[in-house]
């Protein structure tokens, strides 16, 4: 009698066994962890990227392109850090880990305008538009948004201003299309001067600027035409490069 008791407790231990067993299995099959220590041992699944700006580089971008619609739609003096944030759909806090100040991003929403208008310079040119018209191309979409226009025509003469944190990027911008524009000569019409590459610089510029004054003044005045006309004279000994065209077409 007692190897029969004997017997069906260890029928009944085995059976439980089996039970505690298969559980186990079954675990396993379904990806749920045994216990603490197996559960330490297996790799934590990847996590899933949190959007297109989930990357530095991508967020900066999207900060910078805030920042530039931010100061065209308010100006630079009246634009603020917390607009530029939300714009870009970051925190403020996040904003200032990538850029320690307003100065910082309008220095970088500068230069990030200077790679466009340079990528659609280069775009335009590979289309063979005549020399005349390529600068036309690049600030005809400008020209068309007189708010836009009003404000980054502030903030360039704002920059006139030696303290101005953008001073020194329009000095190197001159200097860029200074050096990139035809080294020879231009004579002119009437007393046969001649005009050099850096006379046709600053000629082309003030052209660009009274224009943008012109148009603000008087909407209904095509202006773009006659910087057309303008540029057949300067463009007559070279051919404008896309170098030229974002220097004199940006801000």
């Amino acid at each position: 009698m007692n190897h029969r008791k004997s017997d069906h407790r260890g029928n009944s231990s085995q059976n439980v066994t089996d039970l505690v067993t298969l559980g186990k299995q079954d675990q396993r099959a379904g990806g749920t962890p045994m216990n603490a220590k197996e559960s330490q041992a297996r790799p934590a699944p990847a996590r899933a990227k949190r959007g297109p700006y989930a990357t530095t580089p991508a967020r900066r971008v999207a900060i910078v392109e805030a920042a530039s619609a931010s100061f065209a739609e308010h100006g630079y003096e009246r634009s603020s850090l917390r607009d530029i944030a939300a714009r870009a759909n970051v925190t403020h806090a996040a904003l200032l880990r990538h850029f320690a100040s307003k100065d910082d991003l309008l220095l970088a929403a500068l230069a990030r305008r200077d790679e466009q208008d340079e990528e659609l310079a280069r775009r335009i040119m590979e289309s063979d538009v005549s020399a005349e018209r390529v600068l036309t191309s690049v600030l005809r979409e400008e020209f068309e948004r007189p708010e836009m226009q009003r404000n980054w025509l502030a903030i360039t003469v704002a920059a006139t201003n030696p303290d101005h944190p953008a001073h020194d990027f329009f000095l190197a911008r001159r200097d860029k299309m200074r050096a990139n524009f035809a080294s020879g000569r231009l004579e002119t019409a009437l007393d046969h001067d001649e005009l050099s590459a850096d006379d046709k610089v600053t000629m082309v510029l003030a052209m660009i600027d009274g224009l943008r004054i012109q148009a603000l003044l008087d909407p209904n005045r095509a202006v773009l035409p006659l910087l057309e006309r303008f540029m057949r004279l300067i463009a007559t000994t070279q051919r404008i490069t896309s170098s030229n065209a974002q220097a004199a077409g940006g801000l």
